[in-house]
């Protein structure tokens, strides 16, 4: 959390993800509410665990709690990414777009319509037309015996969706989430698709045109990472992080159009219009002070943007430079050999003002990085890990 506030964070939304079991797995995070540390707001959906067993989840759920269950700081949002297994389209542009099985249509009715019922806001993972066209068919089956108005549900994704699409979403009371998965995986879309079709990948430009409630995130961190900057340069700039230039600039957003999506947009997906997004009496005090001007820097300087001073409900929750002095008590790294205690979080900011350079070659001297404490002479990076793999990842 505190790595996150560092890059400006004050609340994200949780779409659950695999083997996360409610309530179980969320007693770590749950016991940090109750203690009063944490340092974001949390809204968390619930996804399905079990394959063929995705109704019962739900209906266990709906007995134990309900959306809005909870307070300001860590609240239940309703229900997904995962609805049923067999409506998951995954996202692996390597990889043709999947068939999804006929089984979909019955399944995914049977769940939407038990949250409809009981009026449960959902989100549905959801990355192509030829997806969504079959999900939009199951909602409006739906709609016509449940209203979905007014329920706050949400595709998430959306990279080749439709206009026609887009129109049914917004009959029927929808929004999307969108994500930068295309900054990392751009280069490989356009080489199964082409480059005509990633002009439009995701049509954000045309959901804002029909004012369909738009929110922005990372999906960090299986497809993207959990820098917001890289996210909104991707959205100004219409680059991948490789540097390919994916959109016309017709498509690209302006760094206000941008940052609202983060900020105003996506209060309407944890249902916080009322609370969050914007600075102005009865909104929640939680504000950041950047590094730099993001409506001046130079396009590429957005990438390396973070927060000097973040507020969360007007108590500082990280803080550097000149508002140091207000910082809270640094945290302990586990585990304590973590080349994350040396350098720091994303993109290593404190390398740079590490008292010591350090080598990368096949061959180095990292006496930060040892499991069993400080080792001066040179070894080779995969013993390390003890793996024969030269990689590392947190």
């Amino acid at each position: 959390m505190r790595e996150l506030n560092r890059l400006g964070l004050t609340s994200v939304c949780d779409a659950g993800g695999g083997f996360q079991n409610y309530p179980d797995d969320y007693a770590v995070i749950s016991e940090l509410h109750q203690r009063g540390e944490l340092s974001l707001r949390i809204a968390y959906n619930l996804f399905t665990q079990n394959k063929g067993g995705e109704k019962a989840d739900f209906q266990r759920w709906i007995g134990m709690t309900r959306p809005g269950s909870g307070d300001d700081y860590y609240k239940v949002n309703g229900a997904g990414e995962m609805l049923v297994f067999s409506a998951a389209d995954f996202e692996d542009f390597l990889e043709p777009r999947p068939d999804l099985p006929t089984s979909l249509e019955p399944e995914l009715k049977e769940v939407v319509t038990l949250l409809a019922q009981n009026r449960w806001p959902f989100r549905l993972h959801a990355t192509y037309e030829e997806s969504i066209n079959r999900f939009l068919n199951v909602f409006e089956e739906v709609n016509r015996e449940v209203p979905l108005q007014g329920l706050h549900w949400f595709f998430d994704h959306c990279e080749t969706i439709s206009d026609r699409s887009l129109e049914r979403v917004k009959a029927l009371g929808g929004g999307i989430a969108i994500q930068h998965r295309m900054a990392f995986q751009g280069e490989y879309f356009v080489n199964r698709y082409g480059a005509a079709t990633a002009a439009r990948t995701p049509p954000v430009r045309r959901m804002l045109e029909m004012g369909l409630p738009v929110g922005a995130g990372t999906d960090a961190t299986r497809v993207a990472n959990y820098n917001p900057w890289n996210s909104l340069y991707w959205l100004v700039a219409g680059k991948t992080v490789g540097g390919l230039s994916l959109y016309p600039e017709k498509n690209c957003l302006s760094r206000e159009e941008a940052l609202r999506l983060y900020t105003q947009g996506s209060a309407w997906f944890s249902r916080d219009e009322e609370v969050k997004g914007v600075i102005k009496p009865g909104q929640l005090a939680d504000l950041i002070v950047l590094s730099d001007d993001y409506f001046s820097v130079p396009e590429e300087k957005i990438k390396s943007l973070h927060s000097v001073l973040t507020l969360l409900g007007g108590k500082p929750v990280w803080a550097e430079a000149e508002f140091k002095d207000h910082a809270p008590p640094e945290l302990p790294v586990t585990p304590d050999w973590s080349p994350v205690a040396k350098f720091g979080g994303y993109g290593a900011p404190h390398f740079l003002r590490s008292e010591r350079s350090v080598s990368f070659s096949p061959w180095a001297s990292p006496k930060v990085m040892r499991r069993s404490g400080v080792q001066a002479e040179p070894v080779p990076l995969s013993q390390l890990w003890g793996s024969g793999c030269d990689c590392f990842a947190f």
